[in-house]
């Protein structure tokens, strides 16, 4: 099997659009290095519930746990290690901007953007969409306890959110992929399409829109 181009790859979307599967799909095939985003923060249940009442708590916990993790990545050897991560650190921004109100965002900023000088940039960004529809079915699939109270609305704001920040990206190469009508997890032959559109990428934004079976 020819490796990857590329050394650190990471994976984002919205909840529930399928990034901790490519991740460990992608680690189990290329013998890389698997990076999950922590998610037991102890105030994200009461988030769920009460938007308003637990986000700023919620999201300073995330910020920290994702630095943390991210400064491993930076202290990995790069040159001989494939590191495969199921999110990326401006992640937390994207959350922020949606939950906080305008003097949360004034004090999360400051620390934001003292972390973020210090955390590596990823080869590639691959960014998985999915329509409201198919996020709800595949939330409700895996079953998670504290998921149970996404709510729609906030479901459609998230995937807007990431789309408009996306639409904007240019950091690193950027692959989009449109998993609407792909499974890639239960269809090998979905997985190893998608891999050679990883395997091809290169600089700028580039769309792969499959047509499913």
């Amino acid at each position: 099997m020819p490796s990857l181009p590329f050394r650190h790859i990471a994976v984002e979307g919205p909840i529930g659009v399928g990034k901790t599967s490519l991740t460990t799909l992608l680690s189990n095939r290329f013998r890389g290095t698997k990076i999950l985003e922590d998610v037991n923060n102890p105030f994200l249940d009461d988030f769920y519930k009460d938007r308003r009442g637990a986000a700023f708590r919620t999201q300073l916990f995330f910020l920290l746990s994702r630095y943390d993790q991210q400064r491993t990545i930076g202290q990995r050897d790069l040159f001989t290690e494939l590191i495969l991560s199921d999110y990326t650190f401006p992640k937390d921004k994207i959350f922020a901007y949606l939950t906080l109100d305008d003097s949360e965002l004034m004090i999360y900023n400051r620390l934001y953007d003292l972390l973020y000088e210090t955390v590596p940039k990823p080869d590639l960004v691959i960014y998985l969409q999915a329509n409201l529809d198919t996020l709800l079915r595949r939330i409700k699939k895996r079953g998670r306890a504290y998921e149970k109270s996404i709510s729609p609305q906030y479901l459609q704001e998230l995937s807007e959110a990431y789309s408009h920040y996306f639409y904007r990206y240019d950091e690193t190469p950027l692959l989009v992929v449109n998993t609407n009508e792909i499974d890639f997890v239960n269809t090998p032959e979905h997985f190893d399409q998608l891999v050679e559109q990883i395997r091809n990428a290169q600089k700028g934004t580039q769309y792969y829109v499959p047509l499913g079976s």
